[in-house]
């Protein structure tokens, strides 16, 4: 399995955590890089080694009719809710003048309002104790070229940056990491070479990289970072 999700998924699963991981095949396969394995079974497999539980669920995020069963299943499966990671999209790449309001439409559908119903659910079924809850988002600066993921995920920030405030009753932090262009598969050769002489600690990015601080933000030493949007890019942002 590749990509940042899969990474988050691997290391909350080998902190201890249970873990439901949400994906949506029509979307990768209408992608170039086509859809992975079984994640079901591979989440089981890692489960297994860690002592842990990991399911794999389909949901469409398009629709918001999907979110309320989505909890459904996985506390049935699984028990409350403490931490909501979200590293879904939608990304399809288009500039100002190319996206068609179709596009703009199920970019803002999945990335913002998709983002703002879990939020809104995972809030109104919270027991957790104060302090424990956790609402993680993945971000990104991309706009330039790009503009429908870049504009909803720009929403996406301001969505979570809200939470920090608005759930502090219920003890829960929310941050959104910026993990900047992060090695895939996704890059020509071209541009890996671009982007790793631009960014100061000299290498590319890997999904790790997002994994390790998502981990450090669900931990207890983690409790006190709060409302922040975090880069996680070895310096690339830096001007």
């Amino acid at each position: 399995m590749a990509g940042i999700g899969a990474s988050v998924a691997e290391r909350l699963l080998r902190d201890g955590l249970d873990v439901a991981a949400t994906g949506w095949r029509p979307y990768d396969e209408r992608m170039p890089w086509g859809t992975d394995g079984d994640t079901d079974t591979w989440l089981q497999a890692i489960a297994a080694e860690c002592g842990s539980k990991g399911i794999a669920i389909a949901a469409d995020l398009r629709e918001p009719s999907s979110i309320s069963p989505l909890f459904d299943e996985v506390e049935s499966r699984l028990g409350q809710v403490d931490v909501l990671v979200m590293c879904h999209c939608e990304s399809v790449a288009t500039d100002l003048m190319s996206t068609s309001i179709e596009s703009f439409d199920r970019h803002f559908a999945v990335n913002a309002r998709a983002s703002w119903l879990l939020i809104r659910e995972f809030a109104s079924r919270c027991k957790s104790p104060a302090g424990v809850g956790r609402i993680i988002a993945l971000t990104s600066d991309a706009t330039v070229g790009n503009l429908p993921y870049g504009a909803s995920k720009g929403a996406l920030d301001r969505i979570v940056l809200a939470a920090a405030r608005e759930l502090a009753h219920l003890g829960v932090t929310a941050n959104i990491v910026n993990p900047g262009p992060t090695d895939t598969g996704w890059m020509d050769d071209e541009l890996k070479l671009r982007i790793t002489s631009e960014t100061p600690v000299g290498r590319l990015g890997v999904p790790a990289d997002a994994s390790n601080l998502v981990s450090f933000l669900c931990s207890d030493e983690g409790a006190w970072v709060n409302g922040q949007l975090l880069h996680s890019d070895g310096g690339l942002h830096a001007r």
